[in-house]
């Protein structure tokens, strides 16, 4: 199992259009990936109201993981994009 620590970077957290892109970008992942709230259940990171129900905000931290092969690269790709601020991009 790899795992990696996030600090959500959007200004305005993992809102909708945020949210529709980490969600996007997990999919194309060959390997599940999971993501939770410090001391939280980890939901489907594939899962947009899963996604969306962990009503993260700027500077909260996530935790992601996956399993299998792939798994440290899909990680990491979604810990840049979380780290990011997506709102900028708009």
């Amino acid at each position: 199992m790899y795992q990696r620590t996030v600090t959500v970077g959007s200004r305005s957290g993992l809102h909708a259009r945020p949210a529709s892109l980490f969600v996007q970008t997990a999919t194309r992942q060959p390997v599940r990936v999971t993501v939770a709230r410090d001391g939280s259940d980890p939901v489907d990171a594939r899962s947009m109201l899963s996604v969306l129900a962990l009503a993260a905000r700027h500077g909260d931290t996530l935790v992601l993981s996956a399993a299998g092969a792939g798994a440290q690269e899909a990680v990491e790709e979604l810990a840049a994009l979380l780290a990011q601020d997506l709102d900028a991009k708009a």
